[in-house]
């Protein structure tokens, strides 16, 4: 004869919501039973019989407690399950940068060889540092207004080198090879939306995007004699951003990681040849910043 037990254990912070446990336990065993019994000692009465099962049901209901206990302990703590309830709250945050360039290179002619132009390139990536103080409103459940207002610090290195102009396609030269380094120390201004997801446990995915206006402060430097200055930046410009990230809810404060993607929408090049270098300048059609970066945030 065979028995089947089961239950069923509903996980509130389950990934997949609505989605439920099942434990099976089956309990297996087969009596068999004389119709005669011959001797009086062996013989298994009726109330023997639901004594046994009795006791294979409390066996049966204990591991299924067990178990249920167990199951339970699985099941993270939420760490400050509080948090989001926060209409208002500030932070911190730390991150590194990669500054780069979207150039489109102007192919004018030299002024000394007119079968030869210049292209401009990005030839390094070096990184950054950002350092931002963090402002969050959450008008809504899974939807938060920030403020990251905060400074930013990187270079860039341009390298300029000659193609040849040929019936058959160009030709790479480096003639010139002549490199350019740009710093800048932006002060940055984001107004950023974050959209979060459905926490799991201690932790919550979400996207963000909006607009970060830098300004400048290394930007439009004067042409110097002893450190050639080939290019100049406008000190302002407007960037839209986007990317994701990880929230940790930690015991004591709430750990972000966050990768985004930052495009200015203006030409920053200055549009002003140097004094005795004017190929550069003019081998520049247009020239917008980019900027990869990974944050940090500690709220």
């Amino acid at each position: 004869m065979q028995y089947l037990l089961f239950y069923q254990v509903i996980k509130e912070d389950c990934l997949l919501p609505g989605r439920a446990a099942i434990l099976m336990i089956r309990v297996s065993r087969t009596v068999k039973m004389s119709r005669k019994f011959k001797d009086q000692s062996n013989q298994i009465t009726a109330g023997d019989y639901l004594r046994k099962r009795l006791l294979y049901i409390i066996f049966a209901g204990l591991f299924i407690i067990l178990h249920i206990e167990s199951f339970g302990q699985k099941q993270k703590p939420k760490n400050d399950s509080w948090y989001d309830d926060k209409l208002l709250h500030f932070g911190f945050s730390l991150g590194m940068n990669l500054m780069d360039f979207n150039i489109t290179p102007s192919k004018m002619p030299l002024p000394s060889d007119a079968g030869k132009y210049l292209n401009p390139e990005v030839s390094i990536l070096n990184p950054g540092i950002n350092i931002q103080i963090v402002t969050n409103l959450r008008p809504a459940k899974y939807l938060d207004f920030r403020f990251l207002p905060g400074v930013s610090f990187g270079q860039r290195n341009i390298r300029f080198y000659t193609i040849v102009k040929t019936e058959d396609g160009d030709l790479y030269e480096s003639i010139y090879n002549d490199k350019q380094r740009v710093e800048s120390s932006y002060l940055e201004f984001p107004f950023l939306l974050k959209y979060k997801g459905d926490r799991l446990n201690n932790i919550r995915p979400y996207v963000i995007g909006g607009l970060n206006y830098r300004y400048d402060l290394a930007g439009k430097k004067e042409y110097d004699d002893e450190r050639p200055v080939y290019i100049r930046l406008k000190r302002s410009d407007l960037y839209y951003e986007a990317g994701a990230g990880l929230d940790f809810y930690l015991p004591y404060f709430k750990f972000s990681i966050e990768l985004k993607m930052s495009n200015g929408l203006r030409d920053v090049m200055v549009h002003d040849p140097a004094p005795g270098f004017p190929e550069y300048a003019n081998a520049i059609e247009k020239m917008r910043s980019q900027i990869w970066i990974i944050a940090f945030h500690f709220e």
